[in-house]
């Protein structure tokens, strides 16, 4: 099936959308209330599943990429409490990079910048609407008034330093963790999640604040502080979405971080939001209707998204858990050293 599509907002999911159904035969608009491409955000990790969804949308060649298969997870004073695995075509791209890169296999004039969305009523007519309009999302909060963003109680730090890193790592304290790892063409992507009772206020210098927080913690965190000047430090509060009972309402779709906002504690919100798009994009191709289309989409990813949300929601719990910490840390200890027996075992190695 070809169809009309308007998409809200030019981010990941929206352009993922975007690119994917006008590959296939769609006739898109694009509308993104910024002058330009989003400058916000830093180190995106894609697992395998991600990355697939990205060489389909013909994204993937001549990206920069980092390896993200392995690190540490440590204590505050830098010693490990576990060594992490994770698939070795686990990559991280820069997010920059990802949003040019999506955007350039669209055809020209297909983004309209510039141009806010408040309801539907702005667009004009198509087949279907797309909402891709973030966490806030306006569309979604007219399609789904019952929609609730959920305080996650953390407010994170982040932000790309110049300085080199070959191996990344996250350490854990109580009511803190700091993780640093390589950026893509040099530098280093760091990011700081701090209990939103600890982190103060906007009007607080970021590199005192974090000073002080992360005082005696391991010289690998302070390395990187060094190097920062405070209008380097991207500040926000951290929400998720409380699961929608549908991704659909009428010919409207939400995709990304507008249907399934979540803490970056597992890092696959990027991810998430590109396999939106291409599996709309999937199903509204394939499909004899808009409205078989649309519920293909819901049925294909809003389970998964949402389990997506949930683990990331107990991550954050785990990590940034201010009671008890020597219990978790005694914990995590002890499964990646179960896990590192596992991967050493004969029957591994078979």
């Amino acid at each position: 099936m070809k169809g009309t599509a308007v998409i809200v907002g030019a981010g990941i999911a929206g352009l993922a959308a975007a690119r994917s159904l006008a590959a296939g035969g769609w006739d898109v608009e694009v509308h993104e209330r910024h002058p330009q491409l989003s400058t916000a955000g830093t180190l995106l990790g894609l697992w395998p599943a991600a990355w697939s969804a990205l060489e389909r949308l013909g994204a993937a060649a001549g990206l920069e990429t980092v390896s993200i298969a392995s690190g540490e997870l440590l204590r505050p004073d830098g010693r490990v409490l576990a060594r992490l695995s994770l698939p070795e075509t686990s990559r991280g791209v820069g997010r920059m990079d990802l949003l040019e890169t999506l955007l350039a296999g669209l055809p020209e004039g297909t983004v309209r910048w510039g141009s806010p969305v408040a309801s539907p009523a702005q667009l004009p007519d198509a087949d279907v609407v797309v909402a891709a309009d973030g966490v806030h999302s306006a569309l979604r909060a007219h399609a789904f008034p019952a929609a609730r963003l959920r305080d996650a109680k953390v407010v994170a730090f982040r932000g790309v330093a110049p300085l080199e890193t070959r191996d990344g790592f996250e350490a854990w304290g109580a009511g803190l963790i700091f993780g640093r790892a390589p950026f893509p063409g040099g530098g280093t992507n760091w990011y700081a999640g701090v209990r939103a009772d600890l982190a103060g206020t906007r009007e607080d210098d970021p590199l005192g604040l974090l000073g002080a927080l992360y005082r005696g913690w391991t010289p690998r965190v302070h390395e990187v502080l060094a190097t920062l000047a405070p209008e380097a430090v991207d500040r926000r509060r951290i929400e998720d979405l409380a699961p929608l009972k549908s991704y659909v309402a009428g010919n409207l779709a939400v995709v990304g971080d507008a249907a399934h906002a979540m803490a970056p504690h597992l890092g696959r919100g990027g991810g998430e939001s590109l396999m939106d798009g291409l599996a709309l994009a999937d199903a509204l191709v394939a499909a004899p209707t808009v409205a078989e289309g649309l519920a293909r989409y819901d049925a294909a990813r809003r389970r998964p998204s949402q389990r997506a949300v949930a683990g990331s929601r107990l991550m954050n719990r785990i990590s940034n858990q201010l009671r008890h910490p020597w219990l978790r840390d005694t914990l995590v200890t002890a499964a990646g050293k179960a896990a590192a027996r596992r991967r050493h075992s004969p029957s591994s190695a078979e």
